[in-house]
Order: C-alpha cells, then structure tokens, then sequence
C-alpha cells in the first residue's frame, strides 16, 4: 500500500461494566498528550461473551492507530550487536515449550495451514530471517520506514528489523529500544503461500484462526499491534482486526474497526491481564463474526468481520499515546504462532 497513506486519527473506546468511557487517542506528536483535531469516529460497545475456557484454545493469557507501511519482504542494513540490559530491564525468561492441540494439530472446523515454534535454530541480530526461516518469513518494512507515529513525526520512530529482531532459545524476539533519537520496532510477516487467498500475496486468507504465545517486558511507550490488515489497503472500508494489541505497560486488548458512513469505528475488547506473563492469544475471523480469546477465555464477540482477503502484521511499534523513556529497552518474545482456515 503506499507510503504515504495515512490512516486517520481515531478515538478509544474503553469497555466498564455498565459504562462506557471515550478518550481521544493523542497521536498529534511524539508524547503529546494533546488530543488531536477532527472528528471522532463512530463506535459501538461490546457485550463481552461468558468468559469460559475453549475446548480448542490452551489455558495459560491495541491501542488504536496502527497503521501497516510498505512491506517489503527483506531488512536492510548491517548486523547489530544488542548491549548488555541496562539497570532497572529485563529479558525474556525461556518459554515452557508446550505441545497442546492449538499448536499443533487441525481443529473442529479449521484446518492449519501454518505453524512456527522457531526451533530451526537461533538468528543473530539483525539476520533475521535467515537461510533457517527465510521461507516462512518475512522481516517486513525495511529500515527507515516510518511506523504510525512516525507517519506524524518523521525520524523520531519506525520499523528497524536489522537492530531489533533475532532468534534465541527457540522465541522469535524484538528488541526495543531507542538509538540515536529513534526509538525502533519491527512488523515481520509469516508467508502462507499454500492457503492465500490472493495470490502472489503470500499471506492473505479470506477468514481464519491465528494463535499466539508471546509475552513482554513492560516497556511504557512500546506497544503490539499484531492486525490483519485489508489486501486493498482501503481503510476503514474494508477494515482491520487487531490482537494482541495494547501498549507493553497496559493490558492486552482487541480491537476490531469497520466503516460507518464513511467514518473509522471501532469495537473494543478488553481483558485484564498484562503482558508481562506468557499468554495464548487467538482471533478467530469467521463470516459475520471476529471472536478473541486470551488463555482460552473469550473476551467476546464482533459482528463487525471483515469480508475481504487480509494479511498478518506482527506491528510492534512506539509514540501513540506516548513515547518511551530514551533509555528504555527490552524485549517481546514469540515462542510460536498458528494460523488454521476454515476446514
């Protein structure tokens, strides 16, 4: 999608028991707490569905605005060398690996068509993804291109796959920090050419399940926004699902945004759970239905689904309602992620 396609600027919608609270989301500049001007979208609460567990999920755990750059299927730049943590961070501890059925096998009504437990071998900084995982995996929008605050304030944040992602002790790991003035994230892709639905794209589906197991330090200013965004590149007609979302000091949230008269709107789940423990996280993206589950609980259900082909975005970026601290640093772990489309 090109470059400078911006995507407009949003509010929040944030879910209580018997209440509903809007605040403008400040995107007008690198940690500004000024809301933006314009008009807000429109929106639409959310009734959470009985938070059970799913026989078909493990038990175990977006800020609005994220907008994807160009992909552009490779990083560049030199290799990286990440220094010692500073006082006060800490680094992901080593995954439990886990076997249970929603990594590893076919589901009731999905079949998978994609599964990474990044245990082909560790990737230095900076090298990813590699002879080991260049097949399965692209590190997405090159050095330099601007993230969605970057978008308002040019050279101040975006995506650096070759100083933050690597490989090690079987977790795919972000390491996010600020060099030079420019605090550095990274969206890498996983490539599903056997199930798109819009080929050449090599990760696009028409309806699916994706799961995750990821954890993160708590890094104020650093957030996900793993989202599936529209082949088009048309938004908000034809919308965007996001989660795990939420800012590394907050807690996890999804979001699901859809056109009301020509206007963004969203819907907006919340759990309570931080990032700072391991979590499942899965969306299942179905006709007329988007549903999140984080360890196995539904957060609840959106009628609001998407009815075009979208692509993955593991958008792990900074500055949206904050910057972080510029001697932040640390990590997002993956240890494996599965993607199944309807059996």
């Amino acid at each position: 999608m090109p470059i400078n396609r911006r995507r407009p600027l949003t509010s929040r919608v944030v879910l209580f028991p018997a209440m509903v609270l809007v605040s403008a989301l400040a995107l007008a500049g690198c940690g500004s707490d000024a809301a933006p001007r314009g008009e807000r979208p429109l929106f639409t609460s959310v009734s959470p569905s009985p938070a059970a567990p799913s026989a078909a999920q493990p038990t175990g755990s977006p800020s609005t605005g994220s907008q994807p750059a160009v992909p552009t299927g490779s990083a560049e730049g030199g290799a990286a060398t990440e220094p010692a943590p500073r006082s006060g961070t800490s680094q992901a501890p080593l995954p439990a690996r886990t076997t249970d059925v929603s990594m590893t096998a076919n589901l009731p009504g999905w079949k998978q068509v994609f599964v990474e437990d990044f245990s082909a071998g560790d990737v230095p900084l900076g090298g990813f993804p590699g002879p080991l995982y260049s097949a399965r995996w692209s590190a997405g929008y090159k050095d330099g291109t601007p993230d969605t605050a970057g978008q308002k304030n040019p050279g101040k944040t975006g995506y650096y796959p070759s100083k933050v992602l690597s490989v090690r002790n079987g977790s795919l790991d972000w390491y996010l920090h600020t060099e030079n003035g420019i605090t550095m994230g990274a969206a890498p892709m996983p490539k599903i050419p056997n199930a798109s639905s819009n080929p050449p794209r090599d990760n696009s589906l028409l309806y699916g399940r994706y799961s995750v197991r990821y954890r993160a330090d708590a890094l104020p200013g650093f957030k996900t926004a793993w989202l599936l965004w529209p082949d088009s590149g048309v938004w908000p007609r034809d919308g965007e699902v996001d989660f795990p979302e939420g800012d590394l000091a907050k807690i996890i949230y999804g979001a699901v945004h859809y056109d009301r008269n020509g206007a963004d709107a969203f819907e907006k789940l919340d759990s309570d759970q931080s990032v700072t423990s391991w979590h499942v996280a899965t969306m299942e993206w179905s006709p007329g239905r988007i549903e999140f589950f984080l360890d196995g609980r539904s957060l609840g259900v959106s009628t609001k689904a998407p009815t075009t082909p979208m692509h993955l975005i593991l958008q792990t970026e900074s500055c949206l309602t904050g910057c972080p601290a510029p001697e932040a640093q640390g990590h997002v772990s993956l240890d494996w992620i599965s993607v199944w489309v309807p059996a």
